[in-house]
This record gives structure tokens, sequence and C-alpha cells, in this order.
């Protein structure tokens, strides 16, 4: 029987996945406060162009609702790079994952402010840049590492 061992730090780890928690929390009740205003009924998941045209809270609720499906298509991936690159850096995966979190926060707000254009604000950019290219090449080298020690 093998055993798994968790590398020392990986607590770190579970947190930033636990923070995503929140931003998933923060984000829906956005979605939900915003369907409210718009009054666009269950189980819609987006405002028509006629709905959005003749009423702006319908626009904005097309916004909140498109930065959470947006998060959520993207959730699964940097779960696994996270967890991938928490094997053998799990300080560092941590810290990615966190700023990412914080970059999903810059992208929500652009987004809510009903101009997609401001979900990339310049504030999100280098959080995203280091939280995506630390998962996706750390997560790559790590698994490289983990093949070439046999585990």
């Amino acid at each position: 029987m093998s055993t798994i061992h968790v590398p020392e730090g990986f607590s770190y780890v579970a947190a930033s996945l636990v923070s995503t928690v929140f931003l998933l929390q923060y984000q829906a009740h956005l979605v939900s406060t915003h369907r409210k205003l718009s009054g666009i009924q269950y189980p819609r998941l987006y405002a028509e162009k006629a709905e959005m045209e003749a009423n702006p809270a319908a626009h904005i609720f097309n916004c909140v609702q498109r930065a959470h499906q947006n998060t959520l298509e993207n959730l699964a991936q940097n779960y696994m790079m996270t967890l991938v690159l928490g094997l053998t850096r799990p300080k560092l995966a941590a810290a990615a994952l966190g700023s990412w979190v914080v970059q999903r926060i810059f992208y929500t707000r652009g987004y809510a402010s009903g101009n997609p254009k401001n979900r990339n604000s310049a504030f999100g950019i280098p959080f995203y840049a280091f939280g995506m290219l630390t998962l996706i090449f750390g997560s790559a080298y790590s698994a490289y590492e983990l093949v070439a020690a046999g585990i």
C-alpha cells in the first residue's frame, strides 16, 4: 500500500483553495443582487439584447453573471495546477492561487461597472500575470520533477 506524504507547508495550499469559496460567494451575491434589480427570472442565465437596451440593470446583470461564469470556467484548471505545484512548492502554489483570487476581485468589480473593458484593470493585470504564469509553468515543472523522481 502506498502512503501519501503531504509536504510541509501544504496548509497554505488548503487556505488558498478555501479563499476561492469566498470569491465565489461574493460573485454569487452580486449575481443574485443584480438579477433582482434587473428582473431577469430563473432559469435564464442572461438577459436578451432587447432587455439590455431597455433596462441598464439587465446589462449590468449580464456583466456580473459573465464574470462569475468565467471564474467557474477557469476554476477546475486552477485547482489542478495549484495542487500539482503544491506537491513540490506549496507556498508558491498558495501565493499564485491567492494572486489569481485577488485578480478575480478586480476583474469582477471592473465587469460590474457595466463596461466589459474595465474587467482587465491595470491593478488586476499584475496579479493575473503572476498567478497564471506561476501556476502554468510551475505545475508543469512540478509534474516533470515528480515523474523524474518516480513519484
